[in-house]
Protein backbone atom coordinates (compact mmCIF):
# COMPACT_ATOMS: atom_id res chain seq x y z
CA UNK A 1 0.00 0.00 0.00
CA UNK A 2 2.64 2.22 0.65
CA UNK A 3 4.64 1.79 -2.51
CA UNK A 4 1.10 2.84 -4.14
CA UNK A 5 1.21 5.45 -2.65
CA UNK A 6 4.89 6.75 -3.35
CA UNK A 7 4.03 6.27 -7.18
CA UNK A 8 1.34 8.36 -7.01
CA UNK A 9 3.44 11.22 -5.75
CA UNK A 10 6.05 11.30 -8.24
CA UNK A 11 5.81 12.90 -11.72
CA UNK A 12 4.20 11.82 -14.37
CA UNK A 13 6.65 12.34 -17.48
CA UNK A 14 4.82 13.00 -21.18
CA UNK A 15 5.40 11.60 -24.40
CA UNK A 16 4.90 15.25 -25.83
CA UNK A 17 7.42 16.52 -23.73
CA UNK A 18 9.92 14.44 -25.51
CA UNK A 19 9.35 15.34 -29.37
CA UNK A 20 8.26 18.27 -30.65
CA UNK A 21 7.47 18.06 -34.67
CA UNK A 22 7.78 21.90 -35.09
CA UNK A 23 11.31 22.00 -34.01
CA UNK A 24 12.45 18.41 -34.88
CA UNK A 25 15.16 18.16 -37.13
CA UNK A 26 16.85 15.08 -38.19
CA UNK A 27 20.72 14.43 -38.13
CA UNK A 28 20.68 13.70 -41.78
CA UNK A 29 18.40 16.26 -42.94
CA UNK A 30 19.47 19.34 -44.88
CA UNK A 31 19.70 23.09 -43.61
CA UNK A 32 16.86 24.33 -46.00
CA UNK A 33 15.15 26.99 -44.73
CA UNK A 34 11.27 25.86 -44.15
CA UNK A 35 9.44 27.34 -41.40
CA UNK A 36 8.94 30.94 -39.94
CA UNK A 37 11.77 32.08 -38.91
CA UNK A 38 14.60 30.65 -40.38
CA UNK A 39 16.71 32.30 -42.82
CA UNK A 40 17.52 31.78 -46.29
CA UNK A 41 21.08 33.86 -48.35
CA UNK A 42 19.00 35.09 -51.63
CA UNK A 43 21.55 36.13 -54.29
CA UNK A 44 20.28 39.38 -55.99
CA UNK A 45 20.90 39.91 -59.61
CA UNK A 46 18.91 41.89 -61.15
CA UNK A 47 19.33 44.01 -64.88
CA UNK A 48 17.17 46.45 -66.11
CA UNK A 49 16.72 48.56 -68.97
CA UNK A 50 13.90 51.03 -70.46
CA UNK A 51 13.86 53.47 -73.17
CA UNK A 52 10.83 55.48 -74.50
CA UNK A 53 10.46 58.45 -76.92
CA UNK A 54 7.18 60.25 -77.66
CA UNK A 55 6.41 63.00 -80.20
CA UNK A 56 3.35 65.33 -80.60
CA UNK A 57 2.60 68.46 -82.55
CA UNK A 58 -0.69 70.37 -82.86
CA UNK A 59 -1.51 73.30 -84.89
CA UNK A 60 -4.53 75.12 -84.35
CA UNK A 61 -5.71 78.58 -86.35
CA UNK A 62 -8.52 80.35 -85.96
CA UNK A 63 -10.01 83.93 -87.32
CA UNK A 64 -13.02 85.98 -86.84
CA UNK A 65 -14.04 88.82 -88.67
CA UNK A 66 -16.66 91.39 -89.41
CA UNK A 67 -16.99 94.22 -91.72
CA UNK A 68 -19.99 96.68 -92.78
CA UNK A 69 -19.44 98.78 -95.81
CA UNK A 70 -22.23 101.37 -96.07
CA UNK A 71 -21.85 103.21 -99.12
CA UNK A 72 -21.15 106.86 -98.84
CA UNK A 73 -20.50 107.16 -95.77
CA UNK A 74 -18.74 104.98 -93.40
CA UNK A 75 -16.55 102.07 -93.00
CA UNK A 76 -17.03 99.51 -90.15
CA UNK A 77 -14.75 97.05 -89.83
CA UNK A 78 -13.28 94.35 -86.71
CA UNK A 79 -10.94 91.58 -87.17
CA UNK A 80 -9.40 89.00 -84.55
CA UNK A 81 -6.90 86.16 -85.54
CA UNK A 82 -5.42 83.86 -83.15
CA UNK A 83 -2.75 81.29 -84.08
CA UNK A 84 -2.05 78.54 -81.55
CA UNK A 85 0.80 75.87 -82.62
CA UNK A 86 2.26 72.93 -79.98
CA UNK A 87 5.76 70.60 -81.06
CA UNK A 88 6.96 68.81 -78.16
CA UNK A 89 9.24 65.48 -78.47
CA UNK A 90 10.65 63.71 -75.98
CA UNK A 91 13.17 60.69 -74.68
CA UNK A 92 14.10 58.91 -71.54
CA UNK A 93 16.46 56.06 -70.80
CA UNK A 94 17.65 54.30 -67.90
CA UNK A 95 19.09 50.92 -67.23
CA UNK A 96 20.30 49.83 -63.63
CA UNK A 97 22.02 47.06 -62.46
CA UNK A 98 22.02 45.33 -58.80
CA UNK A 99 24.43 42.48 -57.61
CA UNK A 100 23.76 42.00 -53.57
CA UNK A 101 23.40 39.25 -51.22
CA UNK A 102 21.08 39.31 -48.27
CA UNK A 103 19.40 37.18 -45.83
CA UNK A 104 15.68 37.09 -45.52
CA UNK A 105 14.25 35.76 -43.04
CA UNK A 106 10.94 33.22 -43.70
CA UNK A 107 7.63 34.61 -42.78
CA UNK A 108 4.98 32.40 -43.32
CA UNK A 109 4.70 29.15 -44.80
CA UNK A 110 1.52 28.95 -47.61
CA UNK A 111 -0.87 26.62 -47.38
CA UNK A 112 1.02 24.54 -50.53
CA UNK A 113 4.45 25.01 -48.69
CA UNK A 114 5.78 28.10 -50.37
CA UNK A 115 7.60 30.29 -47.79
CA UNK A 116 7.19 33.84 -48.17
CA UNK A 117 10.36 35.74 -47.57
CA UNK A 118 11.55 38.81 -46.13
CA UNK A 119 14.50 40.65 -45.93
CA UNK A 120 16.60 44.09 -44.58
CA UNK A 121 19.82 45.11 -45.36
CA UNK A 122 21.39 48.57 -44.51
CA UNK A 123 25.02 49.50 -45.23
CA UNK A 124 26.59 52.90 -44.54
CA UNK A 125 29.60 53.36 -46.19
CA UNK A 126 31.68 57.12 -46.37
CA UNK A 127 28.17 58.34 -44.49
CA UNK A 128 26.17 57.20 -47.99
CA UNK A 129 23.36 55.24 -46.51
CA UNK A 130 22.62 52.22 -48.78
CA UNK A 131 19.29 50.18 -48.35
CA UNK A 132 17.92 46.87 -49.69
CA UNK A 133 14.55 45.77 -48.90
CA UNK A 134 13.76 42.24 -50.38
CA UNK A 135 10.32 40.56 -49.55
CA UNK A 136 8.69 37.74 -52.15
CA UNK A 137 7.44 34.09 -52.33
CA UNK A 138 9.48 31.43 -53.23
CA UNK A 139 8.99 27.76 -53.52
CA UNK A 140 11.29 24.97 -51.29
CA UNK A 141 12.30 23.12 -54.13
CA UNK A 142 14.47 26.46 -55.63
CA UNK A 143 16.60 26.69 -52.45
CA UNK A 144 19.51 25.28 -53.28
CA UNK A 145 21.56 22.75 -51.03
CA UNK A 146 23.77 25.71 -49.73
CA UNK A 147 20.51 27.39 -48.78
CA UNK A 148 20.41 30.22 -51.64
CA UNK A 149 18.18 30.93 -53.61
CA UNK A 150 18.49 33.78 -56.95
CA UNK A 151 16.15 36.26 -57.23
CA UNK A 152 14.87 35.69 -60.56
CA UNK A 153 13.44 32.65 -58.72
CA UNK A 154 11.08 34.84 -56.13
CA UNK A 155 7.62 35.15 -57.26
CA UNK A 156 5.88 38.47 -55.90
CA UNK A 157 9.15 39.95 -56.12
CA UNK A 158 9.80 43.44 -54.25
CA UNK A 159 13.02 44.51 -54.63
CA UNK A 160 14.25 47.81 -53.36
CA UNK A 161 17.63 49.97 -53.70
CA UNK A 162 17.47 53.46 -51.94
CA UNK A 163 20.43 55.34 -50.99
CA UNK A 164 20.29 58.48 -48.60
CA UNK A 165 23.91 60.91 -48.13
CA UNK A 166 25.39 63.83 -49.95
CA UNK A 167 25.46 61.54 -53.19
CA UNK A 168 22.20 60.46 -52.97
CA UNK A 169 20.87 64.33 -52.66
CA UNK A 170 23.07 65.28 -55.46
CA UNK A 171 21.40 63.56 -57.92
CA UNK A 172 18.20 65.04 -57.03
CA UNK A 173 17.23 67.95 -58.95
CA UNK A 174 17.30 71.43 -56.85
CA UNK A 175 14.14 73.18 -55.13
CA UNK A 176 13.70 75.74 -57.45
CA UNK A 177 14.05 73.04 -60.27
CA UNK A 178 11.19 71.25 -58.54
CA UNK A 179 9.13 74.34 -58.59
CA UNK A 180 9.46 75.47 -62.11
CA UNK A 181 8.51 71.70 -62.78
CA UNK A 182 5.16 72.06 -60.86
CA UNK A 183 4.44 75.55 -62.36
CA UNK A 184 5.12 73.22 -65.97
CA UNK A 185 7.64 75.15 -67.00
Amino acid sequence: MCQIFLLALLPVAYAETLYNESTFQPLAADHRARRPGDLVMVTVLENSSAATATGASAQRDQDVGLSADITGRRKFGANLSTENGYDANGRAQRSGRLLAQISAAVVMVRPNGDLVISGRQILDINDEKQEIFLSGVVRPIDIGDDNTVPSSRLAEASIRYAGQGELADRQKPGWWNRLLHVLGW
